[in-house]
């Protein structure tokens, strides 16, 4: 720094001046090159860490893209994944999963309560005649009072799940939307609990609103192994449903309608994973799973049109007794007059 002198600063570190001045004449020519050396190997390096993030940026982008074209789930499962108060934003968490802002925020209007009496009607109609189609669907509700056409009848009976009964055009054409299963009922004797396991989903109406029921049931007995409800037409309450009879033990053959639900791959692997044959009704042929029909009358005459549901909360309390009445104590005349209970856990069977 200039403020001492050669002889000073040799005299001081003992340090002959010439040397002093050769060592200073060096570290004036080597320096600049010295600190830049050391400038761009920060820069290199520098250089290389940020090569390094963009590559993981890139990677990580890629997957995201596969991640999101890959992802099979409704729009409700992936609304169900979003976090209102988590650190990442509403925006971002619907473009992680794939899913529209729009989509995530639209609420759908419920049914009008004129549409919900004629859903009302649509159903105790439907329970007493099943083969009935839009047409006099259509001229039942207008002989009721109602000024509707048939466009607006086939909307609600399609949204309550209904399906005149009667053979169709073209029956046996394929269709490419799922795996096609056999009806495999057909001239088979049923004898034994366990058997055979049949599934259904029905509408369930309530005096401000409406639910869907669905049940697994023993062929051979009738017993209700398990039973679900909810206020949409998607998959998780049928899977619900089905693991819970499944913890009870495993039929032979599962037969059910090809309905979305139950041809879903979702719910067919799980059978397929348990060697479960599975079996599906024709299209528009309800009575090739007649005994869970016979169920749903008895369900809606024997409670639900007595009750008549106010709230979500009565339809569980109600159902939930009913089914008990139903499995424990509620004779059949083609069961010998025993109860389901009885017949599929073999246990205080009486002969007539």
């Amino acid at each position: 720094k200039e403020v001492s002198t050669i002889n000073e600063i040799g005299s001081r570190e003992g340090v002959h001046p010439n040397q002093i001045g050769h060592w200073k004449k060096q570290a004036r020519d080597g320096l600049p090159d010295i600190f830049s050396q050391g400038n761009n190997r920060e820069k290199k390096e520098a250089s290389e860490r940020e090569a390094s993030l963009y590559q993981e940026i890139g990677k990580l982008k890629m997957e995201l893209e596969w991640l999101k074209k890959n992802l099979v789930l409704s729009v409700g499962e992936k609304r169900l994944m979003i976090e209102s108060f988590a650190d990442i934003s509403i925006i971002r968490q619907c473009d992680l999963v794939g899913l529209p802002r729009s989509s995530y925020y639209f609420r759908p209007a419920g049914e009008t309560q004129e549409n919900l009496e004629l859903m009302h009607l649509l159903d105790q109609e439907f329970t007493c005649f099943p083969y009935y189609g839009v047409a006099k669907m259509t001229k039942h509700i207008c002989r009721k009072g109602y000024l509707v056409n048939p466009k607006r009848i086939r909307r609600l009976l399609r949204k309550m799940g209904l399906m005149a009964i009667y053979p169709k055009k073209g029956l046996s054409l394929p269709e490419a939307s799922h795996k096609k299963f056999p009806y495999l009922l057909k001239d088979l004797s049923i004898s034994r609990p366990n058997q055979v396991w049949a599934t259904d989903i029905t509408y369930i109406r309530l005096e401000g609103g409406f639910l869907y029921l669905v049940v697994v049931m023993d062929w051979f007995s009738r017993y209700g192994l398990s039973w679900n409800l909810s206020n949409t037409l998607e998959l998780g309450f049928c899977l619900d449903c089905l693991d819970e009879s499944l913890m009870r033990g495993q039929p032979e053959i599962f037969n059910s309608d090809q309905g979305s639900q139950f041809t879903s791959s979702a719910f067919t692997a799980k059978l397929e994973q348990r060697k479960i044959q599975i079996s599906m009704d024709g299209r528009g042929r309800a009575f090739d799973n007649i005994f869970v029909e016979r169920l749903w009358r008895s369900v809606k005459y024997e409670e639900v049109y007595l009750k008549n549901y106010a709230q979500v909360r009565d339809a569980w309390q109600g159902l939930k007794s009913y089914f008990k009445h139903y499995n424990e104590t509620r004779v059949h005349q083609g069961l010998d007059y025993n109860t389901p209970a009885e017949v599929y856990f073999k246990k205080g069977l009486r002969s007539q």
